[in-house]
């Protein structure tokens, strides 16, 4: 079975979600056989590469909300990560444009190591006091820390094309499957759960698409057809 997760690093509840799946799926009986993919999507790609703030006044302006509350906010999510055993840097937090870290993503993926790098990315954001947004030099101490070689990440950062279209293909399946928000999972391609939920609830999730997996139905005809198999093939009769 196959879980893909739609989110963005900017995302706090990307973050939480993630450790809430993860203690539904370490409990799932059948966790070996679960693929788990980390898709892309932007939550705000109108952001100019380069182009940082501080999070409590960004989040006061775009929802019309003193800074007071902007900050009381994070310090709300700072408790719910607190409890899932998670650090959370509640005050000094930037935003920026993702869609470089993003294209490293799907390198960490073509190399095995995409479940290591989300992990340092998200504790480069929401932990860390550098920038992941606007210090380069510490997404490549990250992402090689994840696994990756230095050459692969600085080249995939020197050439903003590569994986580009990787990225947008991403962010249009997100559009076509109803995605307005992160995190979104996807299982098997028929049940979505949208948002940081309970650990209950990816649990259940897990369990009802792993019950609703069609079992192959084979489609044979009176006389069968030749195969082959361990002991041979069948030898054709004159």
């Amino acid at each position: 079975m196959r879980v893909e997760i739609w989110t963005d690093i900017n995302c706090p509840f990307c973050y939480i979600g993630k450790s809430r799946f993860e203690q539904a799926l370490d409990a799932f009986p059948h966790k070996d056989e679960v693929e788990v993919v980390h898709r892309s999507f932007e939550l705000d790609p109108t952001v100019k590469k380069g182009e940082t703030g501080l999070v409590v006044p960004h989040i006061a302006q775009k929802y019309g909300i003193s800074e007071a509350q902007a900050a009381a906010n994070e310090q709300g999510l700072g408790q719910q990560a607190a409890s899932l055993g998670l650090p959370y840097l509640t005050e000094g937090r930037d935003y920026g444009n993702s869609f470089d870290l993003h294209r490293l993503l799907h390198l960490a993926r073509d190399k095995g190591v995409q479940d290591a790098l989300i992990d340092a990315l998200y504790q480069g954001n929401f932990v860390d006091k550098e920038s992941v947004f606007a210090d380069e030099e510490h997404v490549v101490r990250l992402a090689v820390g994840a696994g990756l070689a230095e050459a692969d990440v600085r080249g995939v950062l020197a050439d903003p094309d590569v994986y580009a279209d990787a990225v947008r293909a991403d962010e249009r399946e997100a559009a076509e499957l109803g995605a307005t928000g992160v995190p979104f999972f996807v299982l098997d391609r028929k049940y979505g759960v949208s948002g940081a939920q309970p650990a209950e609830v990816f649990t259940q999730a897990l369990t009802q698409a792993w019950g609703a997996r069609s079992p192959l139905t084979v489609i044979d005809t009176a006389d069968g057809g030749d195969t082959c198999g361990p002991d041979g093939c069948a030898v054709p009769q004159a």
